[in-house]
């Protein structure tokens, strides 16, 4: 006589599968991310984030009080935005220092003029990056060579 256990057998379509939403930081923008979270989601390591805070000064995620940084849904686009204009767009530290100050700026005037009751000026939006990758390699290359132009022109005048 054969006997059956007590506990019913699993078929193999029946496995316990974990929550997707805990496996993908990127799905829950809402709550803050850690910092292996935050660097998984980005695509770089820890370590880059780490310095990335030193030479960006808008960035400043929360800490803990074990010290532990959280990073908020802003702060994760703007490193979105740092790595693009570092990464794509060939920008420097420098460069792209300034170039986030100009897209806040810019994103700031754009909030003014929208405001009710205030006579808004027309102002261009602010500048994002290109739809298109490659148009904004392109246009950075030929800044980069009218900018060497310009440099030699003013060396010939100035000698």
């Amino acid at each position: 006589m054969v006997s059956q256990s007590a506990r019913p057998l699993r078929s193999t379509g029946q496995k316990r599968e974990k929550s997707k939403n805990s496996a993908n930081p990127a799905s829950a923008p809402t709550r803050p991310l850690k910092i292996g979270e935050a660097a998984k989601a980005l695509g770089v390591e820890a370590y880059v984030l780490r310095f990335w805070e030193t030479q960006f000064p808008d960035l400043r995620p929360h800490h803990t009080e074990t010290k532990h940084r959280l990073y908020s849904a802003q702060d994760i686009e703007v490193l979105r935005l740092i790595k693009h204009l570092l990464y794509e767009e060939g920008f420097t530290i420098e460069g792209a220092r300034k170039r986030i100050k100009e897209v806040a700026y810019g994103e700031r005037h754009a909030k003014a003029a929208a405001a009710p009751g205030k006579p808004g000026r027309s102002q261009a939006p602010p500048a994002h990056p290109p739809s298109n990758p490659a148009q904004g390699v392109a246009a950075r290359r030929a800044l980069i060579e009218i900018r060497r132009d310009l440099e030699s022109l003013y060396q010939l005048l100035k000698d």
